[in-house]
């Protein structure tokens, strides 16, 4: 596995080491020895997958501590941007965001530590993402920041005003005015 560090602390891209023959190809996925020895020492608890189609935008969302989560995210399928914004209010990157190309052919990962707000949208005709969570879901400590707020201008890589977005994210407050307690 080899680690690709971002202009945000902490953040960091992930990429397998791939091993291809005329059969196909295989790589480890996850190995915790392997990213113990890159650093990085997370145990996670819980994996989350979803499938969306193309257009579909999700985020950005994050839980507050004490339930605070630590991401690691993949795609099985498709192509996605996956954003992440920092909302370590004492970190020098505080409201700036990262956002990389994730998919089945690049096979790259994305931590994404405590203290971010994590979204994505689907540029593939569909995508299925996993990620491993290194804390259980606490609907009480859930937050988020609407993905359309000027003062962070992220781009998505589509048109934001077609993206399908759930309800639940249409009404999430702006960066300014999120409950983040980081």
């Amino acid at each position: 596995m080899n680690l690709e560090t971002t202009f945000i602390k902490d953040l960091v891209l992930i990429s397998p080491m791939v091993f291809e023959d005329e059969r196909g190809s295989f790589f480890e996925a996850y190995s915790q020895s392997k990213l113990s020895d890159l650093g990085i020492d997370v145990d996670f608890v819980q994996d989350n997958q979803s499938f969306s189609k193309k257009g579909t935008l999700r985020g950005l969302h994050y839980q507050n501590p004490p339930f605070a989560q630590t991401k690691l995210v993949r795609v099985l399928q498709g192509e996605i941007i996956d954003v992440a914004v920092d909302l370590r209010k004492d970190s020098l990157t505080f409201g700036r965001y990262f956002s990389v190309l994730l998919s089945d052919e690049n096979k790259k990962q994305l931590l994404v530590p405590q203290g971010f707000a994590h979204g994505f949208s689907v540029l593939s005709e569909t995508a299925v993402v996993l990620y491993k969570c290194d804390q259980y879901y606490d609907k009480q400590s859930e937050g988020g920041i609407r993905f359309d707020d000027p003062a962070l201008n992220i781009d998505w890589g589509m048109n934001i005003d077609e993206a399908i977005v759930s309800e639940k994210d249409l009404v999430l407050p702006k960066f300014a005015n999120c409950n983040s307690q980081f």
